[in-house]
């Protein structure tokens, strides 16, 4: 190499130097003894703080330090950044896990706070993060929501991340940052990615399946007839499939001496009249001998109970919300006599009446149910049995949420005529014992 060539190259590095310290110093770096720091180093300073003007509600400093990370302040930065935010991105995802966030609440949750380009993101960061782990060793549960996210990994490199994206992608994947290092813990509801147990597979049986698949059927019919009276038949015949059920279980582990243990599951909550939902999904809950807590900062509730009740709360409730929402939406929008919209109350009174009469009605189908079982079963006491798997219950409940579980009183109903119309279709949909269907 002559000395040209040299001199060249040496005034190149003197002068990418003198660019690496200017930004060093627009960042705040001290280098003190260490000297000028490398490209990795400046890049997860800046990260960092924009993440922490985000935090600070520093717009102004949170655009400069956008601009700092968009343009090429030396060969090779924004493949640099795109690595460093991806590696922060995935170690934030894995820090949800331990925080008791699971696939499906953390995309939901994403969309929620940002929008939809933020949901896409972490759902895109769930893909790229679970190829870590042995598929054996992954909870069949968590499995199942990580394939219904239907994401997966089509960028390529680390360095393509950001590149690869269409929109704002550098501002979206810092706000995600944020949201991500601000997550609330939540109760961990089964085990980790990586740490399940090889070859075990979900709570549940065959048989399990055959009547939640009955169930399923019947409640599909219910919310897709236009009669009502034969919405309530079929909605009838699936409570007490769910109530026969969950008796059966109780006696088969009580005969058995088999100490079942209660499961959690979370279910979400939406905007709007998410009071008179979380209600609705109460009363479903305690008429199944469950028992959920309404988490209204995360838009969800968390449903305890034994796992051959679960999966029968979580149906109906969802089933019942449709139905609730159908009828409510045929009333149409609402005037006061002066012309002034009261659809908002009319709709929320109408909900919270709607969930009211539901829980009536549900506890009075469970009791009714119970009657049939205990006269079935003759010699068998059913009063202890579902005394203790209650009791096991409340204390499953107490474990997870400690002195920290409040209780809401609810929404309250403000229009009459909503309230009337709730209850009237509350009637509709369910529940009690008329006409058989057949599953």
């Amino acid at each position: 190499m002559g000395k040209a060539s040299r001199n060249r190259r040496q005034r190149k590095d003197k002068e990418r130097q003198r660019r690496r310290a200017e930004r060093a110093a627009d960042l705040g770096w001290s280098p003190g003894w260490q000297g000028i720091p490398s490209q990795r180093e400046l890049v997860a300073t800046a990260v960092s703080a924009a993440v922490d003007a985000v935090c600070r509600g520093d717009d102004r400093g949170f655009a400069e330090y956008l601009g700092l990370l968009a343009a090429e302040q030396s060969p090779g930065w924004t493949q640099a950044v795109s690595r460093e935010i991806t590696g922060f991105l995935r170690l934030s995802v894995t820090a949800a896990w331990r925080h008791g966030w699971q696939p499906a609440e953390l995309v939901r949750h994403a969309g929620r706070e940002l929008g939809e380009a933020c949901a896409d993101m972490v759902a895109d960061m769930v893909a790229d993060e679970m190829r870590g782990y042995a598929p054996a060793l992954v909870d069949d549960r968590w499995a199942a929501q990580v394939l219904a996210l239907g994401a997966e990994v089509w960028w390529g490199s680390d360095a393509e991340f950001l590149s690869a994206r269409s929109g704002e992608p550098l501002r979206v994947a810092i706000e995600l940052l944020h949201l991500l290092q601000h997550m609330p813990v939540l109760e961990r509801l089964c085990p980790l990615p990586g740490m399940a147990r090889g070859g075990v597979r979900a709570a549940g049986s065959d048989a399990d399946e055959r009547i939640l698949g009955k169930i399923r059927a019947l409640l599909a019919k219910a919310e897709s007839t236009e009669f009502p009276e034969e919405a309530e038949a079929l909605s009838a015949r699936a409570q007490e499939l769910m109530a026969k059920h969950s008796i059966d279980h109780a006696l088969l582990a009580a005969q058995s001496g088999r100490r079942d243990k209660p499961a959690a599951r979370r279910l979400p909550v939406d905007n709007p009249y998410e009071s008179p939902k979380a209600t609705l999904l109460h009363v479903v809950a305690h008429a199944n001998h469950c028992r959920s807590v309404w988490q209204k900062a995360i838009g969800m509730s968390t449903v305890v109970g034994f796992p051959s009740a679960l999966d029968a709360v979580e149906l109906l409730y969802t089933s019942l919300l449709v139905q609730a929402n159908t009828a409510m939406l045929r009333e149409g929008a609402k005037k006061d006599s002066y012309g002034r919209s009261r659809t908002r109350a009319f709709r929320q009174s109408f909900l919270v009446a709607y969930a009211y009469r539901i829980g009536v009605r549900l506890s009075q189908a469970t009791a009714h149910a119970e009657q049939e079982a205990a006269a079935a079963s003759p010699g068998k006491d059913l009063v202890p049995v579902l005394k203790e798997r209650h009791e096991a219950v409340d204390q499953a409940v107490g474990e997870m949420f400690g002195d920290g579980l409040v209780y809401d009183r609810g929404s309250r109903a403000t229009d009459q005529e909503g309230w009337a119309s709730g209850l009237a279709a509350a009637d509709m949909a369910v529940l009690h014992n008329r006409e058989q269907v057949s599953a």
